[in-house]
């Protein structure tokens, strides 16, 4: 009969939702390369400081002030606290990307880990999990946020969405699903969930909405994960409805579904193009343009005085959002691409104390902010589909004209990784004077063992104790 009613559970089969379930959960720690397991371990170093270092932020500050005051078992990492999971996730979610410190990835064109790991991390606190099974979660949550990506990006950027929490709630819900052992068809509803929680907006770049885009991200997959493995519904055909997610953010026409699973593992996201690991405290679409200008007034032993024009050009995708040539506060100055060139020149390097006290009032930084021009650049300075790199021209007092060019950042991919010795020395420096001193070598180690622990608990007993205590967990 061609007008016969499909079985609901029938078609429940074959929603995307489903689909992408029965992918996340049979992910396998011992089925994943030893890169995989490396670049989580990056991702997991880098996000651990970056939540530390962002406690101390005024966003994450003013979260946990209006946050209710619940007591629980989920640490909130760099203070001596700890909440239930759904705050825990909130507000360790803000924290890790409070300083806009955190790594990025150039497939979901936003911040990977922490859309992920806060969730995920309140989760362990609560229920307890192995490091190989807290791996497994956190690649296979990357991995879904990437991949979906290839199906949805990078239309939802340019729309205006901010794909971090627009598309990494779904990572951060694959993952939480993942470790919290949710069969099929939970973890679909959960997806499903998701779809209705997602948000973030690009209008509030600049503000300290930014990093609450994903603190509520993190909770709203981790409440999407408690939800559905109590039985609550939501439809699995929440992404493909004709009101669903992929229309409603997308609009027809501008997603394709069929990328998505071709190359589910082949390779997995997290291993290539892998993480990009951000060296500075300011948007990551300013950091080209940061590295280059440190090149040349190193190479060149530039001064301030001895420059007449500084010229950057990025992609319009980059430059949208960063042509703040005189930015009014803190955060705005954390956009500005003219802002950072002029402190990567007058500086020599571009650190968080740049972004507090209203330190982009300083007169030698405003006298040089009106010498700095920024635009887009062509197809005849770089390659179309090339939207991460950026050239820099400086013309001297002189008369002299120097230039650099970068196809993107340092340490943007797998391919360009930073050096180990700058990784630590990042970590060193997000921890350092809020943790205790004696913990910062123990975590630094726990973490580059993290696949052998038995209870990840460790962790959060290393960032919360005395050296006493923390010796004692471990």
């Amino acid at each position: 009969m061609p007008n016969a009613r499909v079985p609901r559970v029938e078609r429940s089969r074959m929603t995307l939702a489903t689909d992408l379930a029965k992918r996340i959960l049979a992910t396998r720690y011992a089925e994943l390369p030893h890169e995989a397991i490396h670049w989580a371990k990056i991702g997991l170093l880098d996000t651990i400081g970056c939540m530390i270092a962002g406690s101390r932020d005024k966003s994450t500050q003013i979260v946990t002030r209006v946050t209710t005051g619940s007591s629980g078992p989920c640490l909130l990492f760099g203070q001596d606290r700890r909440v239930a999971a759904l705050d825990a996730a909130q507000i360790n979610g803000t924290a890790a990307h409070a300083l806009d410190l955190d790594d990025c990835s150039n497939t979901l064109g936003g911040h990977p880990s922490a859309a992920v790991l806060p969730a995920l991390f309140a989760l362990a606190d609560e229920t307890g999990a192995s490091g190989e099974q807290f791996i497994a979660a956190y690649v296979a949550g990357f991995e879904t946020e990437c991949k979906l990506s290839l199906c949805l990006n990078f239309h939802q950027y340019t729309k205006g969405w901010h794909p971090t929490t627009s598309i990494g709630i779904f990572g951060g819900t694959a993952a939480a699903c993942y470790l919290a052992g949710l069969p099929v068809d939970k973890t679909a509803i959960a997806l499903g969930m998701a779809a209705s929680m997602a948000a973030g907006i690009k209008s509030n770049f600049g503000t300290d909405t930014k990093p609450l885009h994903v603190g509520n991200c993190s909770r709203s997959a981790l409440f999407a994960t408690v939800l559905a493995r109590e039985g609550f519904t939501a439809s699995p055909g929440a992404f493909e409805h004709k009101q669903g997610y992929l229309n409603v953010f997308n609009g027809e026409g501008n997603y394709d579904v069929t990328k998505i699973f071709p190359k589910w593992g082949a390779p997995w996201d997290i291993v290539k193009p892998g993480i990009a690991i951000k060296q500075y405290t300011c948007c990551g679409s300013t950091h080209p343009v940061v590295d280059a200008v440190l090149d040349l007034t190193t190479e060149h032993n530039l001064r301030p005085e001895m420059v007449a024009r500084l010229e950057t050009w990025t992609h319009p995708r980059r430059l949208e959002h960063t042509n703040r040539p005189d930015p009014k506060s803190d955060v705005d100055a954390r956009f500005s691409v003219q802002y950072v060139a002029a402190r990567a020149l007058a500086d020599r390097c571009v650190i968080d104390a740049h972004f507090e006290n209203s330190a982009y009032n300083e007169p030698r930084i405003q006298s040089l902010l009106k010498r700095i021009h920024s635009d887009i650049y062509t197809t005849a300075q770089f390659p179309a589909d090339n939207h991460f790199a950026a050239e820099v021209c400086i013309t001297l007092t002189d008369g002299r004209v120097l230039g650099k060019k970068l196809d993107q950042p340092y340490g943007r991919t797998s391919d360009n990784p930073l050096p180990g010795r700058r990784m630590k020395a990042k970590f060193d420096g997000c921890v350092r004077g809020i943790i205790h001193d004696a913990n910062i070598a123990p975590l630094y180690a726990t973490i580059q063992a993290f696949e052998r622990l038995t209870d990840v608990r460790v962790v959060t007993a290393l960032i919360a104790g005395s050296p006493v205590r923390a010796a004692a967990a471990a």
